[in-house]
């Protein structure tokens, strides 16, 4: 039934305009639409739905994630904007934070202006 639309993914922002300066200017997605309600971006052809709310609390987990071809570049990226790896105890992480998991990928978990987990994965 839903296989064969568009998805549009979601998450929040008490501050709108911390949260666009950080989706445009440090993650380089293209804003489509800023209004009341919410900024919309597109992220490679998925909309990305930042909604505008007065409070709420940010998923104990990974709420978007990123397939990328050479994570530590992109790491490396984030890092001249000042953005802070995750690191979580119990996971062996290399030096830039990344994970590998038994099957050989590989994980960096980094969060926006609002506590939201964002993820980057190298297949």
């Amino acid at each position: 039934m839903l296989g064969q639309q568009n998805l549009i993914a979601f998450v929040a922002t008490q501050d709108a305009e911390r949260a666009r300066k950080f989706y445009a200017d440090v993650l380089g997605l293209s804003l489509v639409s800023d209004d009341p309600y919410a900024l919309v971006f597109d992220a490679n052809g998925t909309t990305l739905r930042i909604q505008k709310v007065d409070e709420f609390d940010p998923l104990p987990f990974t709420a978007l994630g990123w397939t990328v071809t050479d994570i530590e570049k992109i790491v490396d990226g984030l890092v001249k904007h000042k953005v802070k790896l995750d690191r979580f105890g119990g996971m062996e992480q290399d030096e830039r934070g990344i994970w590998r998991s038994p099957n050989g990928v590989r994980v960096a978990w980094f969060k926006d202006p609002d506590g939201n987990t964002l993820s980057l994965t190298e297949l």
